[in-house]
């Protein structure tokens, strides 16, 4: 009878590769509370995204307000004292998030952050918040979001693309371009002259970059593909080799082999992104990683070439 009255509020309000990354934190919130009504509070770019994730049962949207926009900050309170949360679960774990504790929410259940608390990052972090809230902690560390992919297969073969295929995250947010390995385009001609057929699935800001890489540059109606199709694209992916952005991520938790390629400006342990067959090469300098430095390591996991693959 205890979750039959439980309304549980989970808030995680980015960015892409954090959100994608908390599904096997939703997915034990879930198992732990399997009667109430889950609620993700996350931000309007991932509402489209996250309306689909099939461990939550709505999605209200933060809006970040800065402190002086005294308004914002009402309305959301407002919105979140008129649901009656029993429990929260501040899985963002800022001092922004705190506040919302301190101001609005100050008569819940509440797992987040705590003073002093230093556990370990990314997913250890998760997985230590939910295991001293009493959650089972069976999926957190391996989150699987196979419920994002779109089934590709007909405008893959549109496309014209064989498999097996490759397919290259060349780009990452703008804000961030030191995290881009420059050498995608001799990676791709490789790739090609070894049978492999090669795939890029570029974002609206990352278009211009792609054109300049060989294979198919796949941008759809739109312009370019929205999530759900870039994961179908990924999930029909014999190996991905990216840069460490979103879309590397939702390689990784779709279970798919490949390699994320970091420099000295994180390391791959704090994000999480190992796991599987989806491993990482982390180097002082992205520039000078060698295409033969890459092609080494991803050689001996590529599928031989089949006669006549299609």
């Amino acid at each position: 009878m205890r979750d039959a009255i439980e309304k549980v509020l989970v808030i995680k309000l980015g960015a892409f590769g954090d959100i994608v990354q908390a599904d096997g934190a939703l997915r034990d919130i879930r198992a732990f509370h399997p009667q109430a009504e889950i609620i993700l509070l996350t931000t309007s770019p991932f509402r489209k995204l996250m309306s689909r994730c099939p461990h939550v049962d709505r999605v209200l949207v933060d809006r970040r307000a800065p402190p002086w926009k005294i308004g914002v900050w009402i309305e959301l309170a407002a919105t979140l004292r008129k649901e009656r949360f029993t429990h929260v679960y501040d899985l963002q774990r800022q001092d922004r998030t705190a506040l919302y504790r301190a101001l609005i929410l100050r008569d819940v259940i509440w797992s987040g952050k705590t003073k002093g608390e230093r556990p370990q990052s990314g997913l250890e972090g998760l997985a230590f918040q939910l295991k001293n809230s009493g959650v089972p902690v069976n999926h957190c560390l391996v989150p699987d979001v196979t419920w994002m992919a779109d089934d590709m297969s007909g405008f893959l073969g549109r496309e014209q693309v064989r498999t097996p295929y490759v397919v290259l995250i060349p780009g990452c947010s703008a804000r961030h371009p030191h995290k881009r390995w420059p050498y995608y385009d001799k990676l791709a001609a490789a790739l090609l002259e070894r049978g492999y057929d090669v795939v890029t699935a570029p974002g609206p800001d990352e278009i211009d970059l792609a054109r300049d890489i060989p294979g198919h540059t796949l941008l759809g109606p739109r312009g370019f593909l929205d999530w759900f199709e870039l994961a179908g694209v990924l999930r029909g992916a014999y190996y991905v080799v990216g840069n460490d952005t979103g879309p590397s991520h939702v390689a990784s938790c779709l279970g798919i082999p490949g390699v994320a390629l970091f420099g000295p400006h994180t390391s791959a342990a704090r994000t999480g992104i190992r796991r599987g067959q989806f491993e990482a090469i982390e180097v002082a300098d992205l520039a000078a990683l060698s295409v033969e430095a890459v092609l080494d390591v991803i050689s001996t996991r590529l599928p031989p070439i089949q006669e006549n693959s299609v």
